[in-house]
């Protein structure tokens, strides 16, 4: 598993971050990398930005650092929460974004890198969601001059593959306590 950048390590040591969130977002980050790297290898046309999209899915429930009963039950208090948080860390808006986007992917301002750190915080533990997986494909079968059904099984081999390893990668967060 790959892991978080150091800058992220050391904010989240900072504000005391639960074991838990650091795994979650540990592992979330890990299949962004697998994600983002297959997907330029596949799709070089694709456009969209490899490190933010890593840095999005390391950071983006950061705000359950405020909000944690959100840890372990359900709750979108931590996404304004967290994209506020990092912006008074001094994080750039740009990055910050993610905190507040990774749970609304259909709002209009959302671009590809939001969908991507979406994506990756659902298929960690290989829940797939078709509006989500219809919105990358899409802008695949765009930017790379592809029919959509083309597209779509290739992402869908993708996601197959990285779904894959669910079961560790739940078996890895579930060792840390809340």
């Amino acid at each position: 598993m790959q892991p978080l950048p150091d800058d992220v390590h050391e904010l989240l040591t900072a504000l005391d971050a639960p074991p838990r969130l650091v795994a979650h977002l540990r592992a979330v980050h890990d299949v962004a990398c697998v994600l983002t790297e297959v997907l330029a290898d596949r799709y070089p046309a694709l456009g969209f930005d490899r490190a933010a999209v890593r840095y999005g899915a390391a950071t983006h429930d950061i705000g359950k650092v405020v909000h944690r009963d959100e840890l372990t039950g359900p709750g979108s208090r931590h996404e304004p929460a967290g994209e506020a948080l990092l912006v008074a860390r001094g994080i750039a808006p740009g990055l910050a974004r993610f905190a507040g986007t990774h749970g609304s992917w259909t709002a209009p301002h959302t671009t590809i890198d939001d969908h991507l750190v979406s994506l990756a915080d659902k298929i960690w533990k290989a829940k797939r969601v078709e509006d989500l997986e219809d919105l990358v494909t899409a802008r695949i079968a765009v930017d790379c001059g592809i029919a959509r059904w083309e597209a779509f099984s290739g992402l869908d081999d993708i996601l197959d593959a990285i779904a894959a390893g669910a079961d560790e990668r739940l078996a890895y967060q579930a060792r840390h306590p809340a």
